[in-house]
Order: structure tokens, then sequence, then C-alpha cells
């Protein structure tokens, strides 16, 4: 990462090639491409270290990452792991596979079901429990699984014969796109617990069933089948891979630099030149990638006067995910012997999904009744190098509407006391949640700090606190989400609100907005390095740890012990 001091001048006259707004994966990724391609690229970030939702933060020297949980297709030839071989950080990078026997655990009410990281272990561990939706079960993931090959195929058809027979290829895709999970699912699934079990990655989206496309849903699942995935040193040590590899392309990263405005050359070319940074300066780029959300990027850093109404229209109509809650902590307990392993815990009340979700987004925060849906992850089990053999981190997250944040949302840092007193009974509402899977834990609790949507705001610069971008329901992902290319000449976007979200979705992106400046396919900018190999180990098995990392976890519980 590169740093600078602000200037005294109102201008900087050097120009560049390409400005990245936002320093999250999708606008790396972008920089990594371009400055490979030779581009002098700056990025600017407004935040004081690069990363957006994949940044990490420390609390008394305790690790936690806000938006990265797990990963998929990481393993050998799979496109996650061809992802950042093709970017040249694969190496640079290593991460724990999670529990294989259940990366994700559903909690649903009394009943409990794993999610192994093999698909047919899958479909067998599903028919054994619902023996009489055995033949459905089989045909539902297969059309999850053939349906995603078919739109992940899009991108890579070429020639006249090909192009010519894709209706026929992607048949599957084209016939199942224009509905949500809820209308398909119910074509093939009857029993309701199974229906839950199957939709529980919802969260990962946070969408209803009878609201979410069932393309991203389709695609969302597939991209855990083999597993899930934790990076060692967090989302702070993919970041730092990235920017590392911009900075070996002579790019640059500037962070405590915030936009606030993209500057236009006049109102009949509609051109973008440069941008204006908050703090006056001015910077000169023959073109601009925006790594924020549409709302932010059209509405707020070019302005509706430039905007046509065509566009002015479908952002007045755009809707954005919800929110979230999340709360980090610290905890001085052995949490194997609670139960808990390197896999995610999904907990919900075992009552139809739709109803829920939209009990979520309808719920009174105000009462002191604890949260009965919730996301939870020990990191310290995901990444075994960073337990200190005491202290384990722990994150708790729950997903929320913006609405009761709103009054809040223009404080300054010095938050009012009732912000602070909503804050503590939002606390303890989690907590209470959190203690149906892992009772007495607030007795072992030895620091905590919740996150609001009002934190996600002044931190990751996000439209009302979202946290995956744009809504994806039908109208707001392939054909109907919005462009790379922008209708302003030399401005083109990223992120989670253009392609998919999450971290690989996120990066994705950043690799197609590339293409599309470049000129090329994303296949072109992400060929696999034969010299680029991600290391992949098992957190809940260190036998085969190499001799570097048993190292590496010695030496912190060594320094963790010698502070007692």
């Amino acid at each position: 990462m590169i740093e600078i001091k602000k200037s005294n001048t109102s201008e900087t006259t050097n120009k560049w090639d390409t400005i990245v707004i936002g320093a999250g994966a999708g606008g790396l990724a972008t920089a990594i491409c371009l400055s490979k391609a030779g581009q002098k690229v700056l990025v600017l970030e407004k935040h004081d270290v690069p990363g957006g939702w994949c940044h990490s933060f420390y609390l008394d020297g305790h690790r936690f990452t806000p938006g990265v949980h797990y990963v998929g297709l990481l393993e050998e030839g799979e496109t996650t792991n061809n992802l950042y071989s093709g970017l040249g950080i694969a190496s640079e990078l290593t991460f724990f596979r999670m529990n294989p026997n259940g990366y994700e655990h559903c909690r649903l009410g009394d009943e409990k079901f794993d999610y192994p990281n093999n698909f047919d272990l899958l479909i067998e561990r599903l028919q054994e429990k619902f023996p009489k939706e055995k033949k459905n079960i089989a045909t539902y993931l297969n059309l999850i699984k053939t349906v995603s090959e078919e739109v992940q195929m899009i991108p890579h058809i070429k020639g006249f014969w090909n192009k010519l027979f894709m209706p026929y290829k992607t048949r599957h895709m084209g016939k199942h796109a224009p509905f949500t999970l809820n209308r398909i699912i119910n074509r093939h699934i009857k029993d309701p617990l199974l229906k839950r079990i199957l939709n529980i990655q919802c969260g990962d989206h946070a969408l209803a069933p009878n609201k979410v496309s069932f393309l991203m849903h389709a695609g969302l699942m597939t991209h855990y089948f083999s597993g899930g995935f934790y990076p060692m040193g967090g989302g702070g040590a993919l970041i730092k891979s990235m920017t590392n590899a911009i900075k070996r392309n002579n790019g640059e990263v500037w962070t405590s630099n915030g936009v606030q405005k993209i500057l236009i050359e006049d109102a009949s070319t509609k051109k973008a030149v440069g941008v204006e940074l908050e703090d006056g300066r001015k910077i000169y780029a023959n073109r601009i990638v925006s790594n924020t959300d549409p709302d932010i990027t059209y509405k707020k850093l070019i302005g509706e006067k430039h905007l046509s109404k065509k566009l002015l229209k479908k952002l007045n109509k755009t809707k954005y995910s919800c929110t979230s809650l999340m709360l980090f902590m610290t905890i001085d307990y052995d949490l194997r012997k609670a139960g808990l392993d390197s896999g995610n815990i999904w907990m919900m009340p075992n009552r139809d999904e739709n109803t829920f979700y939209a009990e979520m987004m309808n719920d009174d925060l105000t009462s002191d009744a604890p949260f009965e849906g919730m996301f939870i992850s020990c990191t310290s089990l995901k990444d075994p190098s960073s337990f200190d053999g005491r202290y384990h981190t722990l994150e708790a997250i729950t997903l929320v509407d913006y609405s009761p944040f709103e009054k809040f949302k223009n404080e300054s840092e010095q938050r009012s006391q009732e912000y602070l007193d909503f804050k503590n009974l939002l606390t303890k509402k989690m907590l209470k949640g959190l203690e149906t899977v892992i009772p007495n834990i607030s007795k072992h609790i030895v620091q905590l700090e919740l996150g609001t949507p009002i934190t996600n705001e002044y931190y990751v610069n996000t439209t009302q606190g979202s946290i995956y971008g744009t809504e994806k329901s039908l109208w707001n992902i392939g054909p109907f989400a919005f462009k790379n290319k922008s209708e302003i000449e030399n401005l083109y976007l990223c992120g989670s609100s253009v392609l998919s979200h999450g971290v690989a979705g996120a990066s994705h992106s950043g690799v197609d907005t590339a293409a599309q400046i470049l000129g090329c396919t994303s296949k072109d900018l992400i060929k696999p390095d034969p010299s680029q190999q991600v290391q992949l180990f098992d957190a809940e098995d260190d036998s085969n740890y190499p001799e570097w990392l048993q190292k590496k976890i010695n030496l912190k519980r060594a320094r963790a012990e010698a502070k007692v």
C-alpha cells in the first residue's frame, strides 16, 4: 500500500491513465489488470486502510474482518483459484479449508443439518434425512449446478457457430431466468423443512426466496458446493496481496483520500476527465472507474444534471440490499468444548422463511426480545494461525432494515446518547440470540463492539449501509444490472452492483471492467499462471502443516503466554 501526504496545491498536474475510486476487491482487481497491461493507475480510498468490506481491523490486538467469512471454488482448477492465479496474487495467499464435514451448520429451531464440502455427499445426506424426497433432491440440486454452469459459460462463448447454438447450450438458464427461487424450489421440493435447509444460504444475498432471482441463488450455492475457505490473516491479507500486485506494476493506492466529485469536461460532451478530492485537489485521468455503488457514483459524484432521464429513472427505482448488525467479540473460553468448529452457523427459527425475512425487515428493534436469525462465525477456528491459545474471536451478524437508523445518519463521530443507548439495547438482543447457540457465552466475553448500519456507512461508504450493493432481485441482476461502461464517456463501474457480490463476485466484476477498458475478455486477463499457487490447509487438521506454519502458530501462542 502506498499513501501520500496532502498537497498544498489545488491541482495535481500529473495525469493518470486510470483513476479507480474505492479500494474494495472490485476496484483493486481492476487496478491490477490495468496496471499489468502497462497503464499508469491510481486507486483512491476514503478510509485510512484499503479493502472496503474486505478490510481487517484490530481490537486490543485481536483481528476482525467485517465482510469476509468464507470463499468458495478454491480447489485446484476452480474459478476463484484461477482468478487469484491470473491476478498474480495466488502465491501470497494461504487459505484454510473449513470443516469438510460441515462448513455450514444449519440450526432451524431444534432441527440441525450440516453441509459437507462434497456435492454427491450433500445429496446423499439430504436423501437420508428426507427419504420421501429422494428423487426431488437429486433433480433440484443438479438443476442448480447446471444452471450455474450455463451462466458462467456465456462470457466465454466465441465464434459464429458457438454463438448460434448458445440458446441451446444455455437452455436451462434461459428457462429459469425469469423466476424467483421460491417459484423454482416449490416446483421440485415439497417438505417445508427441506426447503428451509436448501434456502439457508439466502443470508449470503440477504433476500427472501420469494424475492431473490433463482439464477443468483443457484450461482451462490454452486460457489460453495466444494466447501468454504477462509484466508489466513483474514480479509486484510487478501487485500494486502492485491495492493502489493498494484505496487509491483507501478500503480499506486492512496488511502485517506476521499473523492467528492468526478470532473466532467462540459455538459454537452459528458466526458469524465478526472476527480476532485475532499480537500479540493483535482487529479486528471483518461478514464475513471468507480468502485462505489451506483447511487453514490451517479447522484453524488457525478450529479443528476449530467444524467439522462433514463438513467435517473433507473436510479430512482433501484433498491439496495438490506443492512446489518455485526457483533465482534473476544472470548476467553474453549469454544470447541462448547461445540463450535471452523464451520459457519446459520441460526433461524423453523418456520416459513419468506415470512421470517419479512419479519426481520419490520422488526421492532426497540423491544428486548432476542434476535432469532443470526450468522455466527469463529474466525480463530477458521484461521488457526490467529488463535493465541486462549482468546477466540467470534463474529455474529443479523440482518436489519435501515429505517430505524435514519435519524442518526448525520451525527458526527461524537455520537448522541440516544444512539449509544440504542446500540447498547441491540447488543443485548444479539447476545440473547447468541446464547441460544452458545449458552452462557456472555460470561466469557473479554471485549465486544457492535457495528451498526451507521458504522457501515461511515467505514465502507455504502448507500444506507447496504451490505451487498443493489438488491439481488430479478430486476437488479444480469441484463438489468448496472453496466461496467456507463453512459458518461470514460466512466466505468465495478463492484457488487455490477456483476455479483461477495469477495469473488466483486473481484470478477473488477476483471470484467478492466476487460471492457482494454478491449478483451476477462478470460484473457486472468489466464492461470503455473508459477502461482494458492496454499490450502485444513483448519480442522494440523497434521500436514508445514514447518513455517507450525512456527507461526507456536510463536503467536508463546507471545501471548509471555504477556500473562
